[in-house]
């Protein structure tokens, strides 16, 4: 009889614990770290390059992100991105792979089973989705014509277990409230 009474109270203890608000992930325990920016401020035309801000604000990005570890560069085939991912690889000396934004849902999925540390420069219509797929909380719309300073920062522990915001880098953006 005794006995019952402390396996029901051991089951009770249980379903307590889990009914609560999931344990935060360390950030040592993560298995993966993400940081998710759209390129930086751009000039007008077709595949443009950044402009003198943007150009600031892609050695922002490469101050801000320094020392964090990263193992792996990502950038679609663009100018705008591929300039906004130059400083920080080359401050680290790695390579920036490319990706199709066309093709997110495969891409979230690569970046969610490797572990690494990881930074995807996108765009306004492709970080803020790719976010999500990555099971983070996406936030407002990018503001397309305004908003290039929004990181996001996405940690998912070795059991899946996904944190996230949203920081932000460089000079402010003029975007629309969060």
């Amino acid at each position: 009889m005794i006995r019952r009474h402390v396996l029901a109270l051991i089951g009770a203890a249980l379903v307590a614990a889990c009914a609560g608000t999931p344990a935060q992930v360390p950030e040592a325990e993560a298995a993966n770290r993400l940081f998710l920016v759209r390129h930086a401020e751009k000039a007008a035309g077709d595949d443009p390059a950044l402009t003198a801000e943007g150009a600031l604000r892609a050695a922002a990005l490469a101050a801000a992100l320094s020392g964090e570890g990263l193992t792996e560069i990502w950038s679609t085939r663009t100018n705008r991105t591929q300039q906004t991912a130059a400083p920080i690889a080359a401050r680290l000396g790695l390579g920036v792979q490319t990706y199709d934004p066309r093709a997110l849902p495969a891409f979230a999925a690569a970046l969610a089973d490797t572990r690494g540390t990881k930074l995807v420069v996108g765009h306004s219509n492709t970080t803020d989705a790719l976010a999500a797929l990555l099971g983070a909380d996406p936030g407002p719309v990018i503001v397309e014509a305004t908003e290039f300073d929004r990181l996001y920062v996405i940690e998912i522990s070795a059991d899946g277990i996904v944190r996230s915001r949203i920081e932000r880098y460089g000079a402010p953006s003029m975007a629309a409230p969060e």
